[in-house]
């Protein structure tokens, strides 16, 4: 697979995000999705991902998605502006700790 081997952080949202996280699956990517509730087996965006359950508005969860960005290649977030800057997970805290990081910002259509 032409992929593998990437690490991919995906954030749960409307389609573009998980449709990136499904392209990149489908050629070998490790892609982790972070949801705020358990896998859902009616997405069909959801194949070959792994799910974690996280509620990013307590610290244990931004503490381990700090950790799992630190490790990782591409991280796909689909928030409004600013979303992640106020979990204190934006491209300038998280580029601080892994350079090498590609931060996809893909809102939903617009």
């Amino acid at each position: 697979m032409a992929l593998k081997g990437l690490k991919v952080l995906e954030f749960a949202g409307l389609a573009p995000g998980p449709f990136c996280g499904m392209l990149l699956a489908d050629f070998g990517a490790c892609v982790t999705r972070i949801d705020k509730t358990p896998y859902n087996s009616i997405d069909v965006l959801q194949g070959g991902k792994r799910t974690l359950a996280l509620d990013l508005k307590k610290p244990k969860a931004i503490e381990i998605v700090r950790s799992l960005c630190r490790k990782s290649d591409v991280l796909i977030e689909p928030f409004r502006p600013g979303v992640m800057e106020k979990l204190g997970l934006g491209p300038g805290e998280l580029l601080r700790e892994n350079p090498r990081l590609i931060y996809a910002r893909l809102t939903g259509f617009g």
